[in-house]
């Protein structure tokens, strides 16, 4: 099925016995409470980031430091007023010594259960290394900054959960990060966009 952003961008739906700790390209989305413009404004076609945006884009890049094992470019990732979209590689750490444009490979088509994954679940149900515990930290880090900034502890800033996109091919690849790209200049037709024009 070819990729339609303005469907699988709108839910997340996690496949039964998928391991997303294994090596692989995943397109997420992660909306804002409320889908309030937290982190900037459109202006031209251009994303103009505020200081949460500028926290929110720090912190992205700053997952692939602390997780080795979890690659991240900056042609695949843009902050948008009111949501984030990005592709994280989980990539072998078996090989990490050779180029990094060699692991940028897509998830593969056949994804046998990981029984080590299950017995690794934590009590929230998320596991340890997987795509679910990266984009936790990431909005954890985000909320914890953003509020000690604006001086509201505790105060929610992301939706709860995430929409997922599991990338299988370089087509799929190209049309993701294309749209990702070209998102700001989409805006004014986004799904996320309150005030979209809503004339056809």
């Amino acid at each position: 099925m070819p990729y339609d952003p303005q469907r699988h961008h709108r839910r997340s739906i996690r496949l039964p016995g998928y391991d997303y700790t294994q090596p692989g390209a995943y397109f997420i989305t992660i909306v804002t409470h409320e889908r309030m413009p937290s982190f900037g404004e459109i202006v031209d076609g251009e994303m103009r980031l505020n200081e949460y945006g500028q926290i929110v884009h720090a912190e992205w890049f700053q997952t692939a430091v602390v997780r080795p094992y979890v690659v991240l470019h900056p042609d695949e990732f843009v902050v948008m007023p009111n949501h984030v979209h990005g592709i994280v590689w989980i990539v072998d750490m078996g090989g990490m010594d050779d180029d990094v444009g060699a692991q940028r490979r897509c998830a593969p088509t056949n994804h046998p259960p990981n029984p080590r994954a299950v017995g690794d679940a934590t009590p929230t149900n998320v596991i340890p290394g997987s795509l679910g515990a990266i984009v936790r930290s990431f909005k954890s880090a985000t909320t914890k900054r953003i509020n000690a900034l604006r001086d509201t502890p505790g105060a929610p800033v992301w939706q709860r959960n995430y929409y997922e996109h599991i990338i299988r091919d370089d087509h799929a690849l190209a049309r993701i990060r294309d749209y990702i790209q070209s998102n700001p200049q989409r805006w004014a037709d986004d799904q996320e966009n309150p005030f979209r024009n809503t004339r056809r």
